[in-house]
This record gives C-alpha cells, structure tokens and sequence, in this order.
C-alpha cells in the first residue's frame, strides 16, 4: 500500500512478495483510501517532529467516491448521509500501514497513534475534505506547524515524476478554505489543501483539509505510484 509522497520505501516489499508468490515478474501495488489522502500528508512530517499521539478525522467525501454523480445519485441533493460502508474502518487502519515498516518481508503498522473517524457523504461532486484533531507527544507550536508544511519535500520529491506535485501541502490562511470548489485542483488535483490550523481545548491543534479524491487519492495517485515504480526499475 503505497502513497509515493509518503511512503516509498514500501515498494522495497516487492521482491518478498514475488517470493512468497513464486512469480519472478508482476507485483500487487495498491492504494490507501481516498479519504484518508486528504490528512494523512498534513499529519506525516508532524509526527516525525513531534510524535503523534491521537487522531480524531472526520471527513466529508464527495459523491464521486462512491462512483456517482449528481444524475444518478438524486437522494443526495440537499442532503448529508453520515454513514459509509468500511471507510471508518479504513480510515482508522490504514494510515498504521502506511506509516508502517518493512521486517522480514512484510509492512509491519506502527503501533501509534489511536485514531477515531466518523465519515459522511457530503452533496459534493469531487474533493473529500476533513476536520482534524490531533495530540501530540510534544506538543507543537501554531507557526512551527505552518514552516514545516511550507517546507515539506516528499521522499520522491528530487525524482521529478511527471505527475508529482510541484508543492505537495499547502496551507491557507482565509479562515473559509480550502473549499472543494475552488482548490481540489491545485497542482493539478495532485495537492493537498489545508487551513483553519488552531489550538484546541481537547487535543492540541486542529485543523482542516482537502483533497481530489479521483486523483491524487485515485487515478492520479496509481499513475505517480507507476512512475516511481518504473523509474526504481520494477518494469524491466
């Protein structure tokens, strides 16, 4: 399960897979769910600083992730449907994998942080935004968060993939963004938006932030996983 910005070392898997599957070309390489694209960036360079402790994401995922459109999904409109089939699940599990290690072959979670999501479908046509909470073993500092998204540099960053971001998080100070409809295609879809960064009375920040969930989460994100995937050499 590879996001190339966050992970990519995960690809290092392949050749345990290969012999577990007794295959000597091909590979399984997947993606982690849409929703959970749109936070998890924003979280990962906090906790190799400070050290995450708990996460509570609450998202609001646009029609398109459930492969609809306006026209064919009428119940919608005017409408917020809090429940989605397995997303919370997902959303609490999976970010452990991405943040996980490789031993002996095989992605191992890491054990931290507890995380705990409520996710809504949300009368939007593309873009899954979140509200998030979050703890901290060291607790940061408003304006320490804000250089370390400004000057984060992805893994893959220096491999200049075609479909990569040019700025992979940026943040926003108007208090009413990012919003679906006017920054889900920032760098071409493939960008994650953030904004609202405050201190919280529960946790220590919160925060919220967006993604295109079609393409950074989905097709655009396949496509830059097959662009590291090649240039590291995996289709000779």
């Amino acid at each position: 399960m590879v996001v190339p910005e966050l992970n990519p070392e995960h690809i290092e898997v392949i050749p345990a897979q290969r012999k577990r599957l007794g295959t000597k070309r091909g590979f399984i390489t997947v993606k982690s769910n849409c929703s959970l694209q749109s936070y998890v960036p924003a979280l990962s360079p906090l906790r190799d600083v400070f050290g995450l402790k708990t996460v509570l994401a609450c998202t609001y995922q646009a029609i398109s992730g459930a492969g609809k459109t306006f026209e064919t999904f009428p119940e919608i409109v005017d409408n917020v449907i809090p429940y989605i089939g397995g997303e919370e699940e997902k959303s609490e599990q999976e970010p452990l994998k991405l943040w996980g290690h490789i031993e002996n072959g095989v992605i191992v979670n890491a054990d931290s942080p507890v995380i705990t999501s409520q996710c809504l479908r949300v009368p939007v046509s593309d873009g899954h935004t979140a509200a998030v909470f979050a703890s901290f073993k060291k607790k940061p500092e408003i304006e320490e968060i804000k250089k370390i998204w400004a000057e984060f540099k992805s893994p893959i960053h220096e491999l200049g993939l075609p479909s990569a971001p040019k700025q992979f998080i940026h943040y926003f100070e108007e208090p009413d963004r990012p919003q679906a409809k006017l920054d889900r295609d920032m760098d071409g879809g493939m960008g994650v938006e953030v904004g609202r960064l405050r201190e919280d009375k529960l946790f220590d920040i919160k925060f919220v932030c967006l993604s295109h969930n079609t393409l950074l989460g989905a097709a655009g994100g396949a496509v830059l996983t097959a662009e590291l995937l090649a240039v590291k050499g995996y289709f000779d």
